[in-house]
């Protein structure tokens, strides 16, 4: 139990971590299918002859099925409820992990990680949504944390699982069970955790907030009086009250004065932008095929692409422990000033690489052992940052800062946008990379000082505050 502000907040903390832990395993098959293209990069490269500007449309081609997830899964949550739609994620996500595991060729499995997409972006929008509602405002920063611990723990296991399959093959190329390829089996196994999420999803009640808004108010009841050991009544009474005059959610709501839409639909969005352009996602899609564009073995780098994920779980629980006690905005600065700093390092050292013949006769970057070493601690330096603060923070932000009316809509459309911005990027990056990487990671630096300015100017704190009183 807690105070926020005049109020005294009692609750049942181990129902509210349950509930939205089984609402953030959304967030682990979202973590693992967007990081198991990983270790299938060089392989699925090297199988269907593809060059720079189409491997870099197959890793990306998931982020447009997100963008479209993000974009209905507001709407469509508000019409049929949060717990349809993650099973129907988990469907998705089901599908997709075999159709891509059995892909003929690059364009089927292009369509198959859209499919997937679409699921992800889905759980991008319904397991923070979900959790934003059930929760106690004076934990509602931890909890909803844990929707980024789960997909950092999506990406490690995903990684992880991408380097067991690789060494019992003796590569990512090589054949494994049945005949098929290791790399086919990378996305196979996402349909185990597709099928947990689905049958977990079915145990949880449906938010309060949606039942209020279909007229179930003693379904809403009942859910609060599990989460909430008083005040159920009068939470009960406050989200009637700021959802009385609702109309159906639409995009419409989220006009404004000026520029066309509200002021704070304008900081989801850029909050998201900003998230995805100082070039996190590089290193969960790309790093292994970083590290051996440098100099390091296919293992060497997958192991390294391991230890990385690892860190980045670590400093996720740092987060959680962290976003309550010092909010949101200060956490956003921290992170922003540590990427500034490890970013511009690691451009500096890649442009100091030495060039030499690569096995194609083109000239290719390769660090010495010295800097090798300071690009390493650079790079996990930068994913500790991003890990302990934009990361989770976004995400909770996005679950939180909109009033109950606009909630879903701007949650969906900030998604989007996120998703929009991480395809860019992935997209971008294998070209920007045949430029040099120092150019590619001093744009990304770029990117993370200008997050910084943002967030002093324009990012409110929402810490404490009830949803109905956003």
């Amino acid at each position: 139990m807690t105070e926020v502000g005049r109020v005294r907040e009692e609750f049942h903390t181990g129902r509210a971590i349950l509930l939205a832990s089984v609402a953030a395993l959304g967030g682990f098959l979202f973590g693992f299918d967007t990081a198991v293209i990983n270790g299938t990069v060089t392989a699925v490269r090297e199988q269907f002859g593809l060059g720079a500007g189409l491997i870099g449309f197959v890793v990306s081609s998931a982020l447009l099925g997100c963008v479209v997830g993000a974009f209905v899964a507001g709407r469509l949550a508000d019409r049929v409820g949060r717990i349809r739609v993650m099973v129907l994620a988990a469907a998705l996500f089901l599908i997709s992990a075999v159709g891509s595991g059995l892909a003929v060729g690059p364009w089927d499995l292009i369509g198959w990680r859209v499919l997937g997409g679409l699921g992800v972006g889905a759980a991008s929008v319904i397991a923070p949504a979900y959790i934003a509602e059930i929760s106690p405002a004076s934990i509602r920063g931890r909890l909803g944390s844990l929707q980024q611990l789960a997909i950092v723990t999506g990406i490690f296991v995903a990684l992880l699982s991408d380097a067991w399959l690789a060494a019992l093959a003796g590569g990512a190329g090589e054949p494994l069970w049945g005949g098929l390829a290791a790399w086919r089996w990378m996305f196979i196994v996402e349909a185990v955790p597709a099928v947990a999420y689905g049958i977990l999803a079915l145990t949880i009640p449906e938010s309060p907030r949606y039942l209020v808004k279909r007229g179930e108010h003693e379904r809403a009841r009942t859910v609060l009086a599990q989460v909430l050991a008083s005040g159920v009544d009068d939470r009960l009474a406050e989200i009637r009250r700021t959802l009385r005059t609702e109309h159906r959610p639409s995009f419409a709501d989220l006009r404004g004065p000026a520029a066309g839409l509200l002021p704070i639909v304008w900081v989801g969005i850029l909050l998201s932008m900003f998230q995805q352009f100082v070039g996190i996602n590089v290193i969960f899609y790309y790093s292994s095929t970083l590290w051996q564009s440098v100099g390091f073995t296919e293992a060497d780098a997958l192991t390294q692409t391991v230890i990385t994920s690892v860190t980045n779980i670590v400093v996720t629980i740092v987060a959680i422990a962290l976003i309550d006690r010092i909010g949101r905005r200060r956490l956003l600065t921290i992170g922003s000033v540590g990427m500034t700093v490890t970013l511009g390092v690691l451009a500096v050292t890649f442009a100091g690489a030495d060039l030499v013949p690569g096995e194609d006769g083109e000239l290719a970057p390769v660090l010495g052992d010295t800097a090798g070493i300071v690009a390493l601690i650079a790079a996990n330096g930068f994913v500790v940052f991003f890990g302990m603060s934009w990361g989770p923070a976004v995400w909770v932000l996005l679950g939180e800062m909109f009033d109950n009316r606009i909630r879903a809509a701007a949650l969906g459309l900030g998604a989007a946008v996120q998703w929009i911005a991480n395809f860019v990027v992935s997209t971008t990056f294998p070209v920007l990379a045949d430029l040099g990487l120092a150019v590619a990671y001093g744009l990304y630096t770029a990117f993370a000082l200008a997050s910084l300015v943002f967030v002093v100017r324009f990012v409110p704190e929402t810490r404490n505050k009830q949803l109905e009183d956003m």
